[in-house]
């Protein structure tokens, strides 16, 4: 886990734009649930009526048309879930940046890549709802609830249903780091099989499952609210989107090539995926549809999304922003339903004029909170780290010093694990021992905290520090 994001040449800065816009409408479509009382969900029973049933629950008040023009976009805000997806399965690709994957340290960077921002989420917020729960005589989450959390992945539950009780979006965690195990072996696959051969296979077995889900598991989708005998639950298996993270590495790996869709002109990217998003947007309100549509939405929504932000993004003083913006993104989902819920159930209640005003406000103040996340989340995993350490020196049964042949020192250029160019920017001793050292390594772009023992020196070091070595002549 980095304690900084990549710079601005190793991120493309509307893909960015992108994944915290998608973040909004989520918090945007979970605010207006809860403020409606879960008064609109798709179903069902065709195209008409779900407008119908749409614009009714947008007139309730009979608001003005600037108002449906704001509310109905958020209705829908749930469809870049699969965008999430699918930009995972991209972003995975290009973070192996052309080299060859060595699995057992990618799945240690990228889990805890995932946990560790979810961790300081959770650790930080349990006291924070507890006293806002005790001080309003509202929800406070119970002991359970709150050691399911703190623990997780040790409880893991794909439905997320420990997780709900504290934070409903939290659902979504179990499944990106499903996938985040799944993808050396489909990468593996993908190198071997070639992308046409994986995504029809991935295809093929994302549309069984998910025809087996509609009409034998009794499930629907994750963004519907209906009473069948497995609800959601049979939806947020990994199988459910398989297609989607697979079309997301397959579309990477062109991109690394100079080929694919994300090269598309801006007319073509509109050609293709406004259609496509049509078709997708309509199979929501139709069981058979639900078959089909989170393959459809996420394709035809990323391809529109693209084309505008990479308009955007066109001036080079916008992409720091967009890139920094996109760098808060997964803190501010862990984050924007503890905003909405309190926000609406204990502030706003049913008063649409403060809902109108407040809206804005919680948008922006989920962006601090997710800012304070990513800040603090460093500095906790120091912390434990330090403490894992000190503990591991304590109980270790072996206390011999080591004859070192090399300290490392504040500014010496070294190597990590026998790679890269790093350079030691701080060491702190731990326990005040001389033969345990943790040391702070940066390339640049990144820094980590890490054991002296996976450090050795650049080649210009080791010369200095042979040369430093020698016996003077005089």
């Amino acid at each position: 886990m980095t304690t900084s994001t990549l710079s601005q040449s190793q991120r493309i800065a509307w893909l960015e734009a992108i994944r915290i816009v998608a973040a909004v409408f989520l918090l945007l479509y979970h605010a207006q649930l809860l403020f409606t009382g879960y008064s609109y969900t798709p179903t069902p029973t065709g195209l008409a009526e779900n407008l119908q049933q749409m614009f009714a629950v947008t007139k309730l008040s009979d608001r003005d048309w600037w108002w449906q023009l704001i509310t109905i976009p958020s209705w829908f805000g749930y469809q870049f879930v699969d965008v999430f997806v699918l930009l995972s399965g991209f972003s995975l690709v290009l973070s192996l940046k052309g080299k060859p994957l060595e699995t057992g340290s990618f799945l240690k960077k990228r889990l805890l890549r995932i946990l560790w921002p979810f961790w300081t989420v959770a650790w930080l917020s349990y006291p924070v709802l507890w006293a806002i729960g005790q001080a309003t005589d509202s929800y406070t989450p119970n002991l359970w609830h709150i050691f399911a959390g703190i623990t997780f992945p040790l409880i893991f539950d794909y439905s997320g249903d420990l997780l709900l009780r504290t934070s409903g979006p939290w659902w979504f965690v179990p499944l990106i780091l499903s996938f985040a195990l799944l993808f050396p072996f489909l990468w593996k696959l993908l190198q071997r099989w070639g992308e046409a051969n994986l995504l029809w296979v991935s295809l093929m077995l994302t549309l069984a499952y998910r025809v087996l889900a509609v009409y034998f598991l009794g499930g629907h989708p994750t963004y519907v609210i209906l009473d069948t005998t497995a609800d959601w639950q049979p939806f947020v298996l990994f199988l459910s989107k398989l297609s989607t993270f697979v079309l997301g590495m397959v579309v990477g790996q062109a991109y690394e090539q100079g080929r694919g869709p994300l090269l598309w002109s801006a007319q073509r990217a509109l050609l293709v995926g406004f259609p496509v998003y049509v078709v997708g947007f309509m199979c929501q309100f139709y069981r058979l549809g639900w078959v089909v549509v989170d393959l459809l939405l996420p394709i035809g929504l990323t391809l529109l999304c693209m084309m505008l932000f990479r308009a955007i993004a066109r001036p080079v003083w916008i992409r720091p922003a967009l890139v920094w913006l996109g760098a808060q993104s997964y803190s501010y989902y862990l984050v924007h339903n503890f905003v909405v819920d309190r926000t609406v159930k204990l502030v706003i209640r049913d008063d649409a004029t403060l809902y109108t005003l407040l809206l804005p406000v919680m948008v922006v103040g989920t962006l601090v909170l997710a800012m304070i996340v990513n800040a603090a989340t460093p500095i906790l995993q120091g912390i434990l780290t330090g403490l894992l350490r000190d503990l591991d020196f304590v109980l270790r049964q072996s206390s011999n010093p080591k004859h070192r042949s090399w300290v490392p020192q504040v500014g010496d250029a070294v190597k990590y694990r026998g790679r890269g160019h790093w350079k030691v920017v701080k060491i702190e001793r731990l326990l005040d021992e001389q033969e345990m050292l943790l040391c702070q390594v940066s390339d640049g772009q990144r820094s980590l905290w890490v054991d002296e023992e996976d450090l050795s020196p650049s080649e210009n070091s080791a010369a200095q520090a042979e040369a430093n070595s020698r016996p003077s002549l005089q």
